[in-house]
């Protein structure tokens, strides 16, 4: 029967490893948010009868919503990808 794999938490190679995926999460959350808020502004700015001012309004509450509930979220998750609750 095989054992489980416990990961060593001291290992080097495995916390630089970490570090980089959550880097990695952290810059894919931010490109997100700024592309909902970037095209939802300029589909209602080009695409609509809304109008500049309407258009801007409504990207930087995309963009509020997303900062609010996908990058702060993200802020509070342990570095430790194996943490119980994760």
């Amino acid at each position: 029967m095989a054992t489980p794999f416990t990961p060593n938490p001291n290992d080097p190679a495995l916390v630089d490893h970490e570090r980089t995926y959550k880097t990695f999460n952290i810059l894919l959350r931010w490109c997100m948010v700024h592309l909902a808020s970037v095209i939802s502004f300029l589909v209602l700015w080009f695409a609509t009868g809304a109008g500049f001012i309407t258009a801007l309004v409504v990207g930087v509450v995309v963009f509020a919503l997303g900062y609010a509930f996908v990058i702060r979220h993200e802020e509070h998750q342990p570095l430790d990808v194996w943490k119980e609750g994760r």
